[in-house]
């Protein structure tokens, strides 16, 4: 009668050597995704590096404005409108200027009528806002904020970014650097501490 042999495991040199290998595999793995994940950050960290600072708004005063002629010095950037209900915010934002300018913020006011809510000419919208609110701020001429017809910098915002102005008075905050910073909704109001808080950084530290 034949003798069954018994087939023993595997060796204990070959169980560590399975897991020598297996740990080899999981750290190249594990140096992969810790590789990409570096990679994506400064990915997003370009983006905003990549925003359009350099095409000039023509002025309602004339001449042009360049965000990228603000260069150390954080900038606001606000999509306005003369007959909405956030209108009153004028009046904020030409306050955050007064209190702030002197240190360095810009306040980019940025009339459109994207939402249908603006004069049909400059003349109109500057009369309104001197005579009514006293701005003296940066503003530019009507100019489109959101669609094919965008500025280039709201193009690269949403390009960049994935921001677009969903209504007026929304908030764009960049820093000293043409970083963005943060984005605020029409409702959060210009003398918020949501928007003075992350300004008084900014001049604090303008490059963010």
């Amino acid at each position: 009668m034949r003798k069954l042999h018994h087939t023993n495991g595997p060796s204990d040199a070959a169980v560590r050597h399975h897991r020598s290998t297996r740990r080899q595999l999981l750290n190249r793995i594990h140096f992969c995704f810790l590789a990409f994940a570096v990679l994506l950050l400064a990915a997003l960290g370009n983006q905003a590096a990549a925003l359009d600072r350099d095409t000039p708004f023509d002025s309602i005063d004339g001449g042009a404005l360049t965000l990228s002629a603000w260069d150390g010095q954080p900038v606001l950037v606000v999509n306005t409108a003369s007959m909405c209900a956030f209108t009153e915010q004028y009046r904020d934002l030409q306050a955050l200027y007064d209190r702030y300018r002197d240190q360095g913020l810009v306040v980019l006011a940025v009339p459109s009528d994207d939402f249908n809510q603006e004069f049909a000419s400059e003349g109109e919208v500057k009369e309104f806002c001197e005579l009514v609110y006293g701005i003296d701020m940066p503003m530019t001429v009507i100019t489109s904020v959101k669609g094919r017809n965008a500025h280039p910098f709201y193009q690269s915002l949403r390009d960049e970014a994935g921001f677009t102005p969903r209504w007026n008075f929304n908030k764009v905050l960049l820093d000293g650097e043409g970083r963005l910073v943060e984005t605020f909704a029409s409702r959060i109001r210009p003398l918020s501490e949501e928007i003075t808080g992350p300004i008084e950084a900014l001049l604090d530290n303008p490059a963010g």
